[in-house]
């Protein structure tokens, strides 16, 4: 039927660990093939991954930075040289296409090569005192236990962004797989396993967000979390590592805006607007599932739209040609075919797509959707994570901008246009993390920031050197000379 399954287990202090239950991820491609069987933990092994990860950091804090260089760059460089056959992996557990998939994994072997150069390039300063004969001495520091709680839909570059920096910079970490892609999670585990770095330095997890992600929000020995899924678990995180003072750097998405104005390639505009709302089905948190275009040209560029997305091939994730693979589970399929009936019951009007389809093989497959709205439907409003995108129509830019602003989240935003003074004017009001011109909003480079606004991503940025300021403590020193 397929490629055998592949045993996940559980990585805690240096060891691989069996669970206490286990579970199966199939393929959303071919329900018919399991892809993983996977040992679940419970809160018991959480606690005792925290606690290993709390004793490694008393030495791992100050080990030297040619070590942490060493062992990130041979993390980065196995992903590179492993690049097709984790990129099958992916395309098979999670359902990207194999090209999206075999992307993914390069971006993440970049990431780790990346802080392997950050963790020789720590710089502290030092100056005079305002007191005589006195030396101040200003240094970055690691803060502790990080508990890194991945998501599905990226589960080789969303990891590498929080454990690449958090090892650089002398944190210790444990990383709780999604169980929608556990044996993602596990060879991205067995590659760090081989980097030589200490027991208890990295720790591994697969299990149930109620419970083992809980208990790592909970511990006391967890002094930072990162997260990255739903604005619902997330708000519930922040609230949590607030009431105990823990740090929290949450990435949530959001309903993201892609701004069509009347001057822009208008075929050019198409495919960023195409790109951005169905690449990896949708299941992305910077996808632009709002388009907003100027009314001079909205009918025109809807019917283009609607012409393009009927020539994008849906199938088997593996497949030859394949633009859109099969969403993630089950659930995630009921979950967008509600939000289609939500918007044929509040009056939106239907373009095209939106159909399950029946392919060689049985999958969570469905036409990308595409709908006209009003501002205040919720198919306009709400992040559906899926290949479903709204159309709005926008009486000029400055009604554009408004209606992509009018939203509580802040992700990301994009504009399409030829006028360098809009383009201008649209970066620097645009509340959002992120803005990108005659873009996608999905394509982003790995070493810069990457943040939000509102709702979307509170807490510091992520990515690149800006990093340092979630991943290290700045420690004042104040000596006699």
């Amino acid at each position: 039927m397929g490629e055998a399954a592949i045993d996940v287990r559980n990585y805690i202090n240096g060891r691989w660990v069996n669970g206490v239950t286990m579970g199966y991820r199939n393929n959303p491609s071919d329900t018919r093939e399991v892809v993983a069987e996977y040992a679940r933990a419970d809160r018991t092994q959480a606690e005792e991954a925290a606690r290993a990860a709390a004793d490694a950091f008393v030495l791992w804090q100050v080990s030297a930075t040619q070590r942490r260089c060493d062992a990130l760059d041979q993390i980065g460089g196995e992903l590179l040289a492993r690049k097709e056959e984790l990129g099958r992996l992916l395309a098979r557990e999670e359902g990207k296409t194999l090209p999206e998939a075999v992307a993914e994994v390069v971006r993440a072997g970049q990431i780790f090569k990346f802080f392997a150069g950050e963790a020789l390039r720590i710089q502290g300063e030092t100056m005079a005192s305002e007191r005589p004969d006195v030396q101040v001495d200003v240094t970055p520091a690691a803060v502790g236990v990080f508990g890194v709680i991945a998501p599905w839909s990226s589960p080789f570059a969303v990891p590498a962004w929080t454990i690449a920096p958090a090892l650089a910079y002398g944190n210790t970490v444990i990383l709780k797989s999604a169980e929608l892609a556990p044996a993602c999670g596990a060879a991205l585990a067995e590659i760090i396993s081989r980097a030589q770095l200490p027991s208890g330095v990295f720790n591994f997890l697969v299990g149930s967000g109620r419970e083992v992600g809980q208990a790592l929000v909970d511990s006391p020995l967890v002094d930072a979390i990162s997260f990255a899924g739903s604005q619902g678990i997330g708000a519930q995180i922040q609230r949590a590592t607030a009431a105990r003072g823990a740090r929290a750097q949450l990435d949530m998405g959001g309903k993201n805006p892609l701004i069509v104005l009347a001057d822009a390639d208008q075929d050019a505009a198409v495919e960023c607007a195409i790109r951005g709302a169905f690449a990896s089905a949708g299941q992305r948190c910077t996808a632009s599932s709002s388009v907003i275009v100027e009314s001079a040209v909205h009918d025109a560029f809807v019917q283009k739209m609607a012409r393009r997305m009927a020539a994008l091939k849906v199938g088997n994730a593996m497949g030859r040609g394949i633009d859109i693979g099969p969403v993630v589970d089950e659930s995630r399929l009921t979950q967008n075919q509600r939000f289609l009936d939500v918007a044929r019951s509040e009056g939106a009007e239907h373009v095209c797509g939106g159909e399950l389809i029946e392919a060689a093989s049985p999958g969570h497959y469905m036409r990308p959707a595409l709908w006209l709205a009003r501002p205040q439907d919720r198919i306009a409003r709400e992040e559906i994570f899926g290949p479903v995108a709204a159309v709005l129509e926008a009486d000029d830019y400055e009604h554009a901008l408004a209606l992509a602003n009018n939203t509580p989240d802040g992700r990301c935003a994009g504009l399409c246009t030829r006028s360098l003074s809009r383009a201008m004017h649209f970066r620097r009001h645009a509340v959002v993390g992120m803005t990108v011109v005659n873009l996608p909003t999905v394509d982003v480079d790995f070493r810069v920031p990457v943040g939000g606004r509102k709702r979307s991503s509170p807490g510091p940025g992520e990515r690149g050197r800006d990093a340092s300021g979630f991943y290290t403590t700045v420690k004042t020193g104040y000596m006699k000379v």
